[in-house]
């Protein structure tokens, strides 16, 4: 059965792609495609595969009509934007790209943009890119910055001035990358595993001290995303059951 009706700020659970283990197809009901079955327990999904290569408008738009009408995709900017061109001169890709996501509707939840490690904040740089992004996304922004100088007050003017969200990482790259912060009305959670990233699973602890830092950081009238990227050994499926448990009972339940 679809998951039950959420109010607008309710937390979003989900996972980096929506390959569902064997091990866990119990936890879904049926569906045509692996899609439509991720969307009987999940409401919202990461798509990562954009930020490797392009997808056509049509994909898109079959993604979107897989789906119940509550649920969202948060859509990962092409690394040839954040990595290659290094948020410069990008104008063309970031067209096509927003030509292409506007398949998914009003089922795009926002963009994510995880900059590379090695990115220095430059604060003409940064302006010139994200008002071109916003320009052309009404959507919710997310930014997954990586390298310890965009973590202070000129950046934190970047957010709050473009509506952006500052992605809290796990595990934290530099001090403070682990905290959501940032503004517009995303608060993002991004978990990768640890101790080793994309692999390692986790414990009820650290799942049980998310369900409380979502509950007690995330401002009124924002919506928390909290996207699971340990998927490397399917774990990312599981912790994010778990977590709808803590935080949502009865979405948990099945």
């Amino acid at each position: 059965m679809p998951p039950p009706t959420r109010s607008p700020h309710t937390p979003r659970i989900g996972c980096a792609g929506w390959s569902i283990p064997s091990a866990h197809a119990r936890l879904f009901g049926e569906g045509d495609s692996a899609l439509a079955r991720y969307a009987t327990r999940f409401d919202a999904v990461e798509i990562n595969s954009s930020f490797y290569r392009p997808h056509r408008q049509a994909t898109y738009a079959r993604w979107s009509a897989s789906v119940p009408l509550g649920f969202r995709f948060s859509v990962k900017l092409p690394k040839a934007i954040t990595h290659d061109a290094r948020l410069q001169g990008s104008g063309a890709l970031l067209d096509r790209f927003a030509d292409e996501v506007a398949g998914l509707g009003n089922k795009l939840g926002g963009v994510l943009v995880q900059l590379p490690p090695s990115l220095v904040f430059d604060a003409r740089v940064a302006a010139t890119f994200f008002g071109m992004l916003r320009r052309r996304f009404a959507a919710p922004l997310a930014c997954e910055p990586r390298h310890a100088s965009w973590f202070g007050a000129a950046a934190d003017k970047l957010w709050t001035r473009h509506r952006i969200a500052r992605v809290a990482a796990d595990p934290a790259p530099v001090p403070g990358a682990g905290t959501a912060a940032g503004s517009g009305p995303w608060r993002y959670w991004r978990w990768h595993g640890a101790p080793r990233m994309y692999y390692s699973a986790y414990d009820d602890a650290a799942l049980a001290r998310l369900a409380a830092t979502v509950r007690a950081c995330a401002p009124p009238r924002t919506t928390p995303w909290i996207m699971f990227d340990n998927t490397a050994h399917g774990h990312s499926i599981a912790d994010a059951a778990r977590l709808q448990a803590l935080l949502m009972p009865t979405k948990g339940a099945r």
